[in-house]
């Protein structure tokens, strides 16, 4: 099947639809559920860029015959690994930049854990040659499936909040977070709940391992990866108040788009087959499995190509509103609109920099440089807050008063063309403007991105303290002792 089209996509979500519930009822068919319907046919037409003649050779590449995403292609070469940016910036300009949990955000997971499949072996549960235990073997067919179908994915990484100060074996069911209740002869039976999964709208859904496991016993029934359809039985996802509540996009251009859902994943004694395990039981292979396989790496590459369409979009905006009335001439506009310019440059130069300072590891995977991406995702979530921030500043009112599609349509809809128009555009246009930049910035929609940037990666701390373990530091320091044990003599400067 390779490269799917959006037509595809939707039929598959048709014949198996993800168990969802939301407002405390089933989602049978989420192409046709108002809360989701909207979603399912942005992802489609998310796939469907890959057939846009203009596209195809960006966002698909071609093996044995077949179009595969672009974002599966394995990178051996820093050509390769711009290619891939570059689709991952196409694909995000699509929403943009609003889809934090694109498909290809997954498949970059996928990649690298199934180019690093060796990794999985060194777990005392697999069995090397076995047909259904072998761990590396299973990780290396599950990225050629989802390859060659073109799945959707989504994933949940930490454990429900209860009491963070107990491990998660101390707390009042040792099943509230998700652990192995048995082994049977056909697989694993797992029970317990995950946060948080984002897009659930998807084919399958990857348990991988958490970085965060606290467990000390060497062999933990809280450590583990996985992969199944969003649809197993025992397999449920609860999902938050829908941000799409039916408004034209008119009025509400990004959530009646782009509510990608966010849920908590509730699994009920679920057999997931010996063939779909990928790690189990190894507390320390869990926890580093992201940095071993190098898959954090590849994923961030994703996040700053993302974040810098996101970023583009908010700069876009805000030039777009002091256009529109007239306010470049003021010095305090054009600082509001230079610190986005100053925000984004950053991302872009760190981007470039990930990709020259790019190498092969270990799997003969080209990986983008870690200083540059580590900066990054520890960079964004602490300035993004300042955007829709600065959105709000230029648009002042305006962001306030803005009369829906309806009431434009309505008996004051001449009145409102007179007193709301702008200085460069006709009321219509100008609300359209301002309803796009009060949904980045003020409605729920916008909220939950302004949340959602916070703790994209993790914990801003957490991220800030494993930085500053794995930063090498030493050559800096090594600096600083030579130039106070020289001489006040003016030397030569060794470099």
């Amino acid at each position: 099947m390779a490269a799917i089209t959006g037509q595809q996509f939707l039929d598959r979500l048709r014949q198996n639809p993800p168990t969802l519930y939301i407002d405390g009822q089933r989602v049978e068919d989420p192409t046709t559920h108002p809360a989701t319907r909207n979603m399912c046919r942005s992802l489609a037409g998310l796939y469907d860029l890959q057939h846009d003649p203009a596209l195809r050779d960006k966002l698909t590449y071609e093996e044995g015959g077949e179009r595969y995403a672009m974002s599966l292609l394995i990178p051996r070469t820093k050509e390769d690994l711009a290619r891939i940016g570059e689709a991952h910036r196409i694909r995000a300009n699509y929403s943009l930049g609003f889809l934090g949990r694109a498909p290809d955000y997954m498949n970059a997971n996928v990649m690298a854990a199934g180019a690093g499949a060796e990794y999985f072996n060194q777990c005392s549960a697999s069995v090397p040659g076995s047909e259904k235990r072998d761990f590396a073997a299973n990780m290396r067919r599950y990225y050629e499936f989802v390859r060659e179908h073109d799945l959707c994915l989504t994933h949940a990484l930490t454990n429900p909040q209860v009491n963070r100060a107990k491990l998660a074996s101390e707390l009042p069911d040792p099943y509230i977070a998700l652990g192995v209740v048995e082994e049977r002869e056909e697989g694993i039976v797992v029970r317990g709940a995950r946060m948080m999964a984002t897009l659930p709208i998807a084919d399958e859904i990857l348990i991988f391992p958490s970085t965060v496991l606290k467990e000390n016993a060497d062999k933990s029934r809280y450590a583990m990866g996985f992969a199944i359809p969003t649809n197993t039985p025992g397999l449920s996802f609860q999902c938050r108040e829908p941000f799409d509540i039916g408004r034209d996009p008119e009025d509400h251009p990004l959530g009646s788009r782009f509510d990608e859902q966010d849920a908590f994943v509730i699994f009920d004694d679920v057999l997931v087959p010996w063939e779909r395990v990928f790690l189990l039981y190894d507390v320390e292979l869990a926890n580093k499995a992201y940095a071993a396989t190098d898959a954090v790496l590849h994923m961030a590459y994703q996040v700053v190509n993302l974040k810098i369409a996101k970023t583009e979009a908010f700069l876009g905006t805000a030039q777009s509103i002091v256009n529109a009335i007239g306010s470049g001439g003021f010095q305090h506009v054009q600082s509001k609109v230079a610190e986005i310019i100053i925000l984004l440059e950053i991302m872009k130069a760190l981007e470039v920099a990930a990709v020259a300072g790019a190498a092969v590891n270990e799997y003969g995977v080209m990986t983008p440089a870690r200083g540059p991406l580590d900066a990054a995702r520890n960079y964004y979530p602490g300035v993004y807050a300042r955007l829709p921030e600065l959105l709000q500043l230029l648009g002042a009112s305006g962001i306030i008063m803005m009369p829906g599609k309806a009431d434009r349509e309505g008996p004051l809809g001449p009145q409102i063309q007179k007193y709301l128009q702008a200085g460069n555009a006709s009321a219509e246009d100008r609300l359209k403007l301002f309803r796009l930049a009060w949904d980045m910035s003020m409605s729920s929609f916008g909220g939950r991105q302004s949340l959602y940037e916070k703790f994209f990666f993790g914990d801003p701390v957490r991220m800030h303290s494993a930085l500053y373990e794995v930063y090498d530091k030493a050559p800096y320091v090594k600096r600083i002792q030579a130039f106070l044990k020289r001489s006040g003599k003016p030397q030569e400067v060794t470099v």
